[in-house]
């Protein structure tokens, strides 16, 4: 296994297994043969996680997709539709990003890594980059919409029942598509510009020509703009939080109420929670990395030669490569933050917890139920 891992990697820096000139044509023959199958190994190994990547995502966005259509035509739910077409555009965005940049990916690593053969023109190297920068930023930015509408929704309910309808939402979301769209497509019009990254099996942003016309400018204002998001999703959220939580104070201790709020106050605590994790832990690596690269006039096209170099660079370059790993996973984990873990799993768990606390029968059926119309108030 070991031998098999030396090989692997020699194949991937190099494209061939080195070997010493003075041994005999045997031990040449069964070097390359061992190349060949190590190589191979390492095809079959790696197009496994893209390959998993895209069956799950577009499995769970398919699923949230469904959930959302189904809540959405309820006559009882069209005060949270405006919330139901956020979490469904976002659904939706995820599942497009992953079908339109997945199967690329997949062709790549058949292709032995070689992205001429699949893109000789280079034409669908532009495209990739588009599509990821796309389908990054937009559900970031329809993030901060769903930040910013609970907000509203938990701290000005009365402001949000006359002014918040599923129009404006509408309009919302088209300006979000339609802005990150003519952003994606700078490069396409000479600023900045899209490259192949390592391992040589996507492509992305450049971040070290400084000679491409507003290179740096257009990598930094995508980082920045990703950053810029983070902060407002994470502060709008910790002031839901807090309104949640000085609502549920300001009632009688004694009284149901109360305790439903506190049901209501910790589930929605630990699905903001949740979001802020997910998104931190899927971003911020990326977004600081692009960062610190173009700080260093760096940039992943680069880590082909720095092998060879014996620099610093291949350190940053799997980084990045982990980084964008990372934030490809926040394209799967969405629906399950947003939608399925929060009406799946936690309503399960509080029913469960009752049961095992002794509750009755009945007050046990009636549970759900309760939490549902209270949430809706809540969202509402």
């Amino acid at each position: 296994m070991k031998r098999n891992q030396l090989l692997c990697n020699s194949f991937n820096h190099t494209g061939r297994r080195m070997w010493d000139p003075n041994t005999s044509n045997t031990m040449k023959e069964r070097d390359t043969s061992n190349s060949t199958r190590a190589a191979e190994d390492c095809v079959s190994v790696s197009v496994a996680f893209p390959l998993i990547m895209m069956i799950t995502g577009l499995v769970g966005n398919a699923l949230a997709m469904l959930l959302v259509y189904k809540s959405y035509k309820k006559k009882e739910n069209r005060r949270k539709q405006p919330f139901l077409l956020c979490i469904g555009s976002l659904a939706l965005t995820d599942f497009t990003g992953q079908l339109l940049t997945s199967p690329i990916v997949i062709s790549v690593y058949l292709s032995n890594r070689q992205w001429s053969k699949v893109d000789p023109s280079g034409n669908l190297c532009a495209f990739f980059g588009l599509s990821m920068t796309m389908f990054g930023l937009c559900p970031l930015f329809i993030a901060n919409a769903m930040a910013i509408e609970r907000t509203l929704a938990i701290r000005t309910p009365h402001w949000y029942a006359s002014h918040m309808n599923t129009r404006a939402t509408k309009i919302v979301l088209l300006c979000i598509w339609s802005g990150v769209l003519a952003f994606a497509l700078m490069p396409i019009a000479g600023v900045g510009q899209y490259t192949l990254q390592w391992p040589g099996t996507w492509c992305f942003i450049g971040t070290g020509d400084q000679n491409a016309p507003g290179n740096i400018f257009f990598a930094s204002t995508f980082a920045s703009l990703g950053l810029v998001s983070l902060f407002v999703t994470f502060t709008c959220n910790l002031a839901t939080i807090k309104a949640l939580v000085s609502r549920c104070n300001a009632k009688s201790s004694a009284s149901q109420s109360s305790k439903q709020w506190g049901r209501i106050t910790l589930e929605t605590m630990i699905q903001l929670m949740g979001i802020m994790c997910v998104l931190f832990a899927c971003w911020s690596p990326l977004l600081v990395i692009m960062l610190k690269m173009i700080s260093n006039h760096t940039s992943a096209e680069h880590c082909k030669t720095s092998t060879e170099q014996g620099s610093d660079l291949q350190k940053d370059c799997n980084v990045f490569l982990t980084a964008i790993r990372l934030a490809s996973l926040n394209q799967i984990l969405d629906p399950w933050v947003y939608l399925l873990l929060r009406q799946i799993l936690l309503r399960k768990f509080c029913q469960v917890a009752n049961a095992v606390s002794s509750c009755s029968h009945d007050g046990h059926k009636e549970l759900p139920m309760i939490l549902e119309t209270e949430m809706n108030k809540a969202e509402g």
